[in-house]
């Protein structure tokens, strides 16, 4: 069609010069791929956390026996964390969005990546952290404490919103609480991922302190049953947690991430 033009006598338009500066457009769909990519990759972990916490709270048998107040808390607790999901939900499409957006995205891309890293080192033990929470103590009275015990206080915290856990034992030090941390009798104690302690335990935990302690002392839960074999928890919220231990990641064996 130039040809037909320029055969009239007319000079074919020039195209447009990009701007100096301005990356090829192969670059430019790399980069918003990329940026596609991370962003997806966050809104499946943010989905998982969801859903791993709606299994968590649909599973807990005591909610049945426990009182129309302690439930309401509950489902007011709830609720504001779901709004909390949701506005983190919202943030989320908006890093999308600006990540697609051209000139800044490689810049935001870095950003959100820092930031997201950041949260799940804190969710795997790999980075410390603190914030508000309370101090869980488990402690002997006729009987000693049992690991089984112990492991329901973990997973009554993670389904009340617990974000970071370490326990310590009566000496030594501090062990990091995370996905795959196991709880097996030894003794007159228990041992903790490889970690034997002794009584009494204490668990830092970092969350919002009254959801969780709501948690704990519903009726049936808990603190009824470590009371039943004969030991007592006691809770107290010092203002500012804070949990040092890290936990060393070992390799994946045979998962792999999908591109």
């Amino acid at each position: 069609m130039a040809e037909e033009v320029a055969g009239r006598g007319d000079e074919a338009p020039a195209a447009p010069e990009e701007p100096a500066g301005t990356p090829p457009p192969e670059r430019r769909q790399r980069r918003a791929s990329g940026a596609g990519a991370l962003i997806g990759v966050l809104l499946v972990v943010l989905g998982f956390a969801i859903a791993a916490q709606v299994r968590s709270t649909n599973a807990d048998d005591a909610y049945a026996n426990a009182r129309p107040e302690d439930l309401v808390r509950i489902l007011s607790d709830l609720d504001a964390r779901q709004e909390r999901l949701r506005r983190e939900l919202a943030e989320l499409e908006d890093s999308k969005r600006q990540l697609e957006s051209g000139a800044e995205g490689r810049e935001a891309a870095l950003a959100e990546a820092r930031r997201r890293a950041e949260v799940l080192g804190i969710l795997a033990g790999t980075l410390p952290a603190e914030g508000p929470g309370v101090q869980v103590v488990f402690a002997p009275r006729d009987q000693r404490i049992r690991a089984d015990s112990v492991l329901d206080a973990v997973e009554e915290l993670r389904g009340a919103g617990a974000e970071a856990m370490q326990i310590q034992g009566g000496s030594g030090e501090p062990v990091r609480i995370v996905a795959g941390t196991w709880f097996v009798d030894s003794g007159e104690g228990i041992t903790v991922d490889g970690v034997p302690m002794s009584s009494p335990y204490t668990i830092d935990v970092i969350g919002d302190p009254q959801t969780m302690q709501t948690a704990l002392n519903i009726p049936g839960g808990v603190v009824d049953a470590v009371r039943q074999r004969g030991g007592n928890v006691t809770m107290h919220q010092p203002g500012l947690i804070k949990v040092t231990a890290l936990h060393d990641g070992e390799p994946l064996r045979y998962a792999r991430p999908v591109n």
